[in-house]
């Protein structure tokens, strides 16, 4: 399931291979059946954060493989429960070609939002590149997946009713190829400097390497600066608490005031001087002046632990104890409001459309995702983001430390990018935009609302069903 997303892009896995899974779970145990496809999704499918644990988190190899396959386990429930639902809710294997869909979406979401959330590889980032994309902007990912969801259910059972799947398929296809056309930015044109610094990940908090560091930032920003209207660095690009150090702090406010236009920066503060506790996020530096917006859905196991887990130690250097943001989210400057999105806030779509709600013309995601080296986690992370860009009509605009570094249009293409693991800057035109998309005005409400009503019919029907069944025997 996982070649299904990025970067390898072999979507129609994401169809046949469940297709597969719901064939055979209507047959017997469709539980364990989902369950066993979720272990390749997310079981197998996240190896990469083992060797995150076991490289920044200091912890031995056995205890990352024993975090990741615990995380897997629960993570699989989801998928159990997809087909789990449906084949026992349905009285006929017709009625799955309604029941999928429906568990998919509610599932799907659920799983965005329980323990804090984690929807990563969301099923409906798999009609990215596709003509679907436009329902983005309406139904959002969580609802977007019913589409491949009903092509799913009708492939489960074309061998048992083959004209009842081929008018499904035809109705998919029919969605499929007339969606809306995604939302298009109304606003003026700027041009954006993406400083992608690549610093080591060792080096990063490293106080030895901060005059390297900084200096590095600044020529990659002094080179482009006289083409730019905004230039944007990487999440905690800036590896100090400026009430620590209001030397270099000064240094650098300096050195940002001879580049003579708008920097968003990524650093942290302290939340009281001489205290431990901390926040992550966007500065935003304007002719001297310096507003901040924090990061407020914070990555468990690695800027927190939960309290059930104590024996585990952060990956994020304890140099403070990172506590979630209040406020809107939102930096303006010159006019423009920017809506940050500090790394894996990226995934959630409520994050991107909370930020448009507040006034964001612009999306920024500012991101670290050397962390996971060179596996496939940074491309999945990217595609999460271009779904953001289309549910809410906005440019995006990620920066990244070793990448990916890219200006992302609202339909979610990729208008320009940087080489991946390269010290480089990128400088590309982007459009503001207020338009309101459906997505951002409703959310996700009209999909649950429908989706959870006919789970209840169906829970009704089931019910009266075994009823009269019991009452008319014998």
């Amino acid at each position: 399931m996982q070649f299904s997303f990025s970067p390898y892009d072999i979507w129609w896995l994401a169809l046949l291979l469940p297709a597969l899974v719901l064939w055979l779970a209507q047959r017997a145990y469709p539980f364990s059946h989902g369950y066993a496809f979720g272990v390749g999704w997310f079981g197998v499918g996240s190896w990469w954060l083992i060797e995150t644990f076991y490289l920044y988190g200091g912890l031995p190899y056995w205890v990352g493989v024993l975090i990741v396959a615990f995380i897997g386990l629960i993570m699989c429930l989801f998928p159990a429960l997809w087909f789990a639902l449906a084949c026992r809710l349905a009285r006929r294997s017709l009625h799955i070609l309604w029941l999928f869909p429906v568990s998919v979406v509610l599932l799907e979401w659920l799983r965005g939002h329980l323990f804090t959330g984690l929807p990563w590889t969301a099923l409906g980032n798999i009609l990215l590149d596709t003509p679907a994309i436009g329902w983005a902007s309406v139904v959002g990912v969580y609802g977007l997946a019913a589409l491949p969801a009903l092509c799913i259910a009708a492939l489960a059972i074309f061998p048992a009713y083959p004209r009842h799947a081929a008018a499904a398929l035809l109705l998919t296809l029919a969605l499929f190829f007339f969606a809306p056309a995604p939302f298009l930015a109304n606003g003026k044109t700027y041009t954006a400097a993406l400083i992608q610094g690549n610093v080591p990940q060792d080096q990063k908090w490293d106080a030895a390497f901060l005059a390297q560091t900084l200096d590095h930032y600044i020529q990659l920003s002094s080179a482009v600066a006289k083409h730019a209207d905004v230039i944007v660095w990487p999440e905690s690009a800036v590896p100090f608490f400026p009430s620590r150090m209001p030397d270099w702090d000064q240094w650098l406010q300096g050195k940002m005031m001879n580049l003579a236009t708008v920097v968003l920066y990524g650093g942290d503060r302290l939340l009281a001087l001489g205290g431990e506790d901390a926040q992550s996020g966007l500065y935003a530096f304007v002719a001297g002046k310096r507003t901040f917006s924090g990061k407020q859905h914070l990555v468990p196991f690695g800027e927190y632990v939960p309290s059930w887990l104590p024996f585990i130690r952060t990956i994020i250097p304890a140099i403070a104890n990172f506590k979630p943001a209040n406020g809107d989210g939102v930096l303006y400057a010159e006019g423009i409001g920017y809506g940050t999105l500090i790394c894996y806030e990226s995934i959630f779509p409520e994050q991107a459309r909370d930020r448009i709600n507040h006034g964001a013309e612009v999306l920024i995601v500012a991101s670290n995702d050397a962390w996971y080296g060179h596996s496939p986690a940074v491309w999945q992370h990217t595609q999460a983001a271009r779904m953001r860009a289309v549910e809410t009509g906005r440019y995006l605009l990620r920066v990244g430390n070793t990448g990916i570094t890219a200006v992302i249009a609202p339909d979610a293409r990729i208008m320009d990018q940087l080489p991946w693991w390269q010290s480089a800057s990128l400088t590309a035109p982007f459009q503001t935009s207020t338009a309101i998309t459906p997505y951002v005005r409703w959310g996700d409400m009209p999909v649950l609302l429908l989706a959870c009503l006919l789970l209840i019919l169906a829970v009704v029907f089931r019910w009266t069903s075994t009823n009269n069944m019991t009452q008319s025997r014998p």
